[in-house]
């Protein structure tokens, strides 16, 4: 699994390093994370993003490897809202929805994006 470096964070979530730190460490760890939900980069040529709840990640065979996390939320609802702030910025940025290559292409870059956590 790969963090995007300024992770988009819902507003329930206390933008708090220790926080999010120890919520980054309990997915990498499947502690199971019963309503958080992670935005990540859709595997699939075709989609712009997935939302997936943590808890799925406890399944031996998940495809951990392959996920790119964009941005956490808790509760579905606020997943899609950070979800929908995401493809705002980054149509903002570049008047497209090339989401993946453009949050790729920001790798080691800070963003100035409202949206993104810092």
């Amino acid at each position: 699994m790969i963090w995007y470096e300024n992770l988009y964070i819902g507003e329930s979530i206390p933008k708090k390093d220790a926080k999010i730190r120890r919520i980054k460490w309990k997915i990498d760890h499947n502690a199971g994370l019963l309503n958080i939900y992670m935005i990540v980069l859709c595997r699939y040529p075709s989609g712009l993003l997935e939302i997936i709840p943590a808890r799925e990640l406890k399944q031996k065979y998940y495809p951990k490897r392959q996920l790119y996390v964009v941005g956490l939320a808790q509760g579905y609802h606020e997943a899609l809202e950070t979800a929908a702030q995401i493809v705002a910025d980054v149509y903002a940025h570049t008047g497209g929805f090339q989401v993946k290559s453009y949050l790729l292409s920001q790798r080691g870059q800070r963003k100035k994006a409202g949206g993104a956590y810092d």
